[in-house]
């Protein structure tokens, strides 16, 4: 089949050079029953990719079923993948296939394996290598014969290292592994990707699309789509029906855009390319719309301050013995009373400042003043007039856990009132591992 046949086939757009090797990787191995392994940030089409692989294989005829390992609760995640027999559990009241029994001649698609727990992984492991499973609560070996097709937009080798992945399993899954590239790597795709989801959406609402100026174009190309393509979708289709009939210039494209124009950006929000500074009435109903999503953005960031107040309570009691808190400034002391712990009434030392003056994007200035504010604490955490950043509090509450139990992630998670899977996502977004 022709690269640009399969490509408007099954939807894996963009004529770039990246996404000509990644076609040309996905014929080579679809007609085969290698495992394959999908890596790239969200919004990227791993879906679409691993539907267009199932499609070309000979297994087409049958059943491709789609798992998304990270949303299937921990405790249930084993009887969803293998099945259950009746009584197994509370609530098991009749036997149920799992997913590898449904796919049985076709593929089984993972979805961000990353977030799979260890005690599934081993279950895992042996179906890939002889199809065989145990349904839950049951003693009798089941066979099934499936393609698996996995995912993650994680770092899977980091999470072998850290413990939290199994070196055998990743072995096993990296047969074949394609990167997806990002959106932002391939800037000669995004205006003909554009294009094609406008045709689309005018065509499915009935609609008409005037074009966009240069300056608009210049926009879409160095923004940094952080939601890959999925965001350039919804925002052709926002465009299509909220700007019906009208001519896209950079200030309406703007409204739709939510994060950075470019990668290492010193603003949040999107910029006008040539730097004009133009007043309109189409402007100030853009700074209009500005304020109100600050506003709102501080009223959810009261929600996540919550949250950190709680975890910094979780470690404080738990790691604080009376002879630490008389080791405290006189100030702290009157606050730390273990009665009064939960509620948290603490002002902490005026000598350093975490996270307050830092811009977007600094982050080496951000990492130095979190390594210089560990010997001090918060300031004004709790009744001062500058609030913390939620990344810079979370860092240092996170570090203090780790260097009290010496790098043990369990007891550093427990203390701090948060699932492990969760604090191995923390250090990977705070480059911490």
């Amino acid at each position: 089949m022709d690269r640009e046949v399969f490509q408007e086939q099954f939807g894996l757009l963009g004529t770039s050079q990246e996404m000509r090797h990644v076609i040309d990787k996905i014929m080579q191995v679809a007609k085969t029953d290698i495992s394959v392994l999908l890596q790239g940030e969200s919004g990227v089409g791993k879906d679409v990719t691993a539907r267009a692989i199932h499609a070309l294989s000979e297994r087409k005829r049958n059943n491709l079923i789609i798992v998304n390992c990270g949303a299937i609760p921990e405790g249930i995640i084993e009887s969803e993948l293998f099945g259950h027999e009746k009584g197994a559990f509370t609530g098991a009241n009749e036997s149920r296939e799992g997913y590898f029994e449904k796919a049985n001649g076709g593929t089984i698609f993972l979805d961000e394996i990353g977030d799979t727990p260890k005690n599934v992984q081993v279950k895992l492991l042996r179906v890939l290598e002889n199809g065989e499973f145990f349904r839950v609560g049951s003693s009798k070996v089941q066979t099934t014969d499936v393609r698996v097709i996995a995912a993650t937009n994680l770092n899977l080798w980091k999470l072998v290292q850290d413990g939290s992945f199994r070196e055998d399993l990743y072995y096993r899954l990296d047969t074949v592994q394609i990167h997806l590239p990002a959106l932002r790597e391939r800037q000669e795709d995004v205006v003909p990707i554009f294009r094609k989801f406008v045709q689309e959406f005018s065509a499915k609402y009935d609609s008409v699309f005037k074009g966009f100026s240069d300056e608009a174009r210049e926009l879409l190309i160095s923004y940094r789509w952080p939601g890959n393509i999925r965001e350039l979708k919804n925002v052709a289709e926002q465009l299509v029906v909220l700007e019906k009939s009208q001519f896209i210039d950079v200030e309406r494209l703007q409204k739709y855009l939510k994060g950075r124009q470019r990668q290492g950006s010193a603003d949040n929000l999107p910029m006008i390319p040539n730097g004009e500074e133009k007043r309109s009435d189409s402007q100030n109903d853009f700074e209009r719309r500005d304020r109100e999503l600050v506003y709102r953005a501080l009223v959810e960031l009261r929600t996540d301050i919550s949250d950190v107040k709680k975890m910094l309570a979780n470690f404080m009691y738990s790691s604080m013995s009376s002879k630490d808190i008389k080791a405290l400034p006189p100030a702290l002391q009157s606050n730390m009373e273990e009665s009064d712990v939960s509620e948290m009434k603490i002002n902490l030392n005026e000598h350093a400042t975490l996270g307050m003056h830092e811009m977007p994007g600094d982050e080496t200035k951000a990492e130095n003043e979190v390594q210089e504010s560990e010997q001090s604490a918060l300031v004004n955490f709790f009744g001062g007039d500058e609030i913390p950043s939620i990344e810079a509090t979370e860092q240092f509450l996170i570090k203090q856990a780790l260097d009290r139990f010496d790098g043990n992630r369990r007891k550093a998670s427990e203390t701090l009132g948060i699932s492990e899977r969760t604090l191995y996502r923390k250090l990977d977004q705070y480059g911490l591992a």
